[in-house]
């Protein structure tokens, strides 16, 4: 078997402000939409490379303290490469989301944010600031 997509199926309550923040103001590209019997409404976003990302429980704990400096996230989070994650932060803020936590350089060389978008999605905006981007942060060491 060969996967040739990911796609993150999520509901929402308040449909119009969720497309509004990730088309909108994310700029993600509206691949298809569909609306059905009754008020059924979808919107397919087109995100560019999607991966998934497995990380255990001591590592999501180190990340949330890397980017936010305590427990932040729920059990899933969605990150989005930017290229500038300081006006990319502004600009969502000013279209609805709340900031979780300023930008902040990460040990391993990008430029992260969190916030908690519409939706109810907690969200990564990250920034690579090495020409060649790590594949993976490096595992957090015992101090």
């Amino acid at each position: 078997m060969r996967v040739n997509q990911m796609r993150l199926v999520v509901e929402v309550e308040d449909y119009d402000a969720a497309v509004a923040f990730f088309r909108d103001a994310l700029g993600l590209t509206e691949e298809a939409a569909f609306s059905g019997g009754g008020d059924e409404r979808v919107m397919i976003l087109e995100a560019g490379r999607a991966t998934l990302e497995l990380a255990n429980p001591a590592h999501h704990r180190y990340i949330d303290e890397v980017e936010v400096g305590r427990p932040a996230a729920p059990r899933f989070r969605i990150a989005f490469e930017v290229d500038d994650t300081t006006a990319g932060t502004a600009e969502l803020v000013d279209a609805g989301a709340e900031q979780v936590a300023p930008p902040t350089e990460t040990p391993w060389r990008s430029l992260n944010s969190r916030l908690d978008a519409p939706g109810d999605l907690h969200i990564t905006l990250f920034q690579e600031l090495d020409a060649q981007p790590p594949h993976s942060p490096p595992p957090a060491t015992a101090q």
